[in-house]
């Protein structure tokens, strides 16, 4: 058997599907071939069942011999009748109630089935604002100790750096000055000091 690849369809080039080599009324001859077929096979199935139906009974249930008993013969043989129902009876039920219980089993693993891999929507998500203190203390409960407002860290500025910045700009004035201070190795001398 061999298998032939085709390249991949290019987006200009449209590629038609290869005709069936099996003409129309020779398709249709041998789907009425398969169909009278399978009806024959199921006919055939039918008559091994009823065939198999009648050996069972006639093993289970051999023919009654009633000619020539005394009334206590056939009281004997009606008790064993009735065993005998009494014990298909308990094997029945106990067949029925298998099924009940696999039916049971099958639609609880059904059901789990689609609860693992089923269609889940999902719900619609609202935006909602939650500091970071009160995420913490949704996700550990009350064992947070530290608290961790990054807005006041934020805002929290040393006077002292605002001072030093001022000075800074102050000193600086006119950039030429600086320049010039700082050209010679006198200014060098500046800037390794400081």
């Amino acid at each position: 058997m061999t298998i032939t690849v085709m390249p991949p369809p290019v987006a200009s080039k449209i590629v038609a599907k290869p005709k069936s080599k099996i003409s129309a009324s020779r398709r249709l001859s041998l789907k009425i071939l398969l169909l009278t077929r399978a009806a024959e096979e199921l006919e055939a199935e039918k008559t091994a069942r009823e065939e198999e139906k009648v050996r069972y009974l006639g093993e289970k249930l051999p023919p009654l011999q009633l000619i020539g008993s005394n009334k206590n013969d056939i009281q004997k043989i009606c008790e064993e009748i009735n065993g005998k129902i009494e014990k298909v009876d308990e094997e029945r039920y106990d067949c029925e109630a298998k099924v009940i219980k696999n039916y049971r089993d099958i639609n609880e693993l059904n059901l789990k089935i689609k609860d693992l891999g089923g269609k889940f929507k999902k719900p619609a998500l609202r935006k909602v604002r939650v500091s970071a203190d009160e995420m913490l203390k949704a996700l550990f409960g009350s064992k947070t100790k530290g608290s961790m407002d990054l807005r006041s860290n934020l805002k929290s500025v040393k006077k002292e750096d605002i001072k030093q910045e001022k000075e800074m700009t102050m000193e600086v004035g006119d950039w030429r000055k600086n320049v010039e201070a700082m050209s010679g190795m006198e200014g060098r001398k500046k800037m390794f000091n400081t």
